[in-house]
């Protein structure tokens, strides 16, 4: 949206890092909700800018609506399917058919795919809750450290989580700065690719030899998983790939001539929120129904998926809140005009940007829709071309994964699964991370170079 206010640029800048540094402390020091300590640092900026009293509920409600409207079916959507794909086994049959075909040796490769395949429709948390027992079964098999096995995997859910669609944090960032999701999956799996093999591949080689962490003393058996009681890999894979293929086949069609009689068809089954209709009718009927499960259970299935997403889109939509308040306060004229005399790379800015945010609050959703939102808000971004702004996409979300440490609850859970000390967390956990967001940072710079 175009300013219809022009804060003063120092008063915006000082309301700006008060609002951030409150929000800092609101959540680090007070531990009060991050939807509501990112409300509060709205009305600090907004008011300590000078904006005034109508502007600012005005872009507190547009900020909220128009956060929500891109991504809440896409989030609830995805959240079913990763729900139905949790309970009958399709994750576990995943990691089991990888583990077969790799082998003990490449186990983690395995598990790292895994990750990345399940991360793209479940939530970072429950894939973590799903698929670490795994890992734990091959450190009992090899006697490993657990970090050789367990970077791996949570490598591929972050970096899934991060770059590929339609995963949350992806499709969030894309829709904020307009880019089409057939060309931000094409871009995304490939620089997810790339994050995995630097900080969940190579890194784990690394600190798997350095760190020997053992079980957690919680983990006395880990259950064999019955494999013929799990759905097959290849409908499983088939299922999880639908909506990956229909919007890349609606993306490619506007490119491609022979596809013109059936291009309407496609761009209506393509549309990201239709794609994950059928992906979920998919798997509700092949893992739900014809797995034995009746369609109460079903149902239950569906709503229990659906209960973190409250918490998730709250939060997205204070960040959005942010992101409205200080674009209605001109910081996208005031930010474009600094990077443009400093001829700073637009993606370089937006990672630094996400990444500041990161290490400030914590809380990647919050980091990534506030820098989408500045991003957002300069005139000349929205000229960039569409490969630019997927190159941005990654940047940004790359910046929001860097920099976990203590303020982050992904930090904490990590540490508590394993059973690792702060220490320990900072040297596996935070390296991890930061090598994803910097890998993401580079591959946006290669890509940006073609745009």
């Amino acid at each position: 949206m175009s300013p219809a206010f022009i804060a003063d640029p120092q008063r915006l800048v000082i309301a700006a890092l008060c609002g951030v540094l409150l929000l800092l402390v609101l959540i680090v020091k007070f531990k009060l909700h991050p939807f509501i300590s990112l409300l509060i640092s709205a009305f600090v900026i907004g008011l300590g800018s000078g904006l005034p009293v109508p502007m600012l509920v005005s872009a507190i409600e547009e900020g909220a609506g128009q956060t929500l409207q891109g991504i809440i079916l896409l989030i609830g959507l995805g959240s079913m399917f990763g729900g139905i794909l949790e309970v009958s086994g399709g994750a576990q049959a995943v990691a089991q058919a990888l583990i077969k075909k790799f082998g003990e040796k490449r186990a983690g490769l395995a598990l790292g795919l895994t990750g990345l395949v399940v991360g793209i429709t479940v939530f970072f948390e429950a894939g973590v809750v799903i698929l670490i027992p795994l890992a734990f079964g091959l450190v009992k098999k090899t006697k490993r450290s657990t970090l050789y096995y367990v970077i791996p995997l949570l490598a591929g859910l972050a970096s899934a989580f991060a770059f590929i669609p339609p995963s949350a944090g992806s499709v969030l960032v894309a829709n904020l700065l307009g880019v089409d999701l057939g060309i931000m999956i094409v871009v995304g799996v490939i620089v997810g690719l790339m994050a995995l093999l630097v900080g969940g591949i190579f890194f784990s080689r690394f600190i798997g030899h350095r760190l020997h962490t053992t079980l957690p003393t919680n983990v006395l058996e880990v259950e064999e998983i019955d494999e013929s009681q799990l759905p097959s890999f290849k409908l499983v894979a088939t299922i999880i790939l639908i909506p990956l293929l229909l919007i890349l086949a609606s993306t490619v069609s506007v490119y491609l001539e022979g596809l013109r009689p059936i291009r309407p068809i496609l761009e209506f089954l393509g549309t990201p929120f239709v794609a994950l209709v059928i992906a979920v009718l998919s798997a509700v009927y092949l893992l739900g129904i014809k797995q034995g499960y009746n369609a109460e259970q079903v149902r239950k299935i569906l709503e229990r998926s659906l209960r973190p997403t409250g918490q998730i889109l709250l939060v997205i939509t204070g960040g959005g809140i942010i992101s409205f308040i200080l674009q209605a306060c001109g910081v996208g004229e005031l930010v474009g005009g600094l990077l443009e005399s400093s001829g700073l790379p637009y993606v370089l800015a937006a990672f630094l940007i996400a990444g500041f945010i990161r290490f400030s609050v914590g809380a990647a959703v919050v980091a990534m829709t506030m820098a989408a939102g500045i991003m957002a808000s300069m005139p000349a971004v929205m000229e960039l071309s569409p490969l630019y702004l997927a190159a941005m996409v990654c940047a940004i979300n790359g910046g929001a994964t860097a920099f976990s440490h203590f303020n982050d609850s992904g930090f904490w859970l990590v540490s508590s699964l394993l059973e690792i000390d702060e220490k320990t967390t900072l040297k596996s956990w935070t390296v991890m991370e930061t090598l994803i967001g910097v890998t993401g940072l580079v591959c946006a710079l290669v890509i940006s170079m073609f745009a």
